[in-house]
């Protein structure tokens, strides 16, 4: 079953810049992957949030590359670059 993941990230104004940057790095990590269908980044048009969206052949893809991530290819650092914290929604296909 496909899972996906949308990610809103709300950084301070001065690290916009750098928050998006981070998160097409992340991206290209997670395509890399087996099983990544797609990863992408998005701004919202207030240029507020930071949108991050993800889709995966399965679970274990979307773990695999979380993983991968997390290992130091494309890990963000940015937490006190963000107001508020982010929110993550998980989803299934239906």
């Amino acid at each position: 079953m496909k899972v996906g993941m949308v990610a809103l990230h709300y950084p301070r104004r001065e690290h916009r810049d750098e928050m998006i940057l981070r998160v097409r790095q992340a991206a290209d990590v997670m395509m890399a992957t087996p099983g990544c269908l797609a990863a992408d980044c998005w701004v919202s048009e207030d240029g507020q949030a930071v949108v991050t969206t993800g889709q995966w052949e399965s679970e274990q893809a979307l773990t695999a590359g979380v993983r991968r991530r997390a290992n130091g290819r494309g890990g963000l650092r940015l937490r006190r670059a963000r107001v508020p914290a982010r929110q993550v929604f998980k989803l299934v296909s239906a």
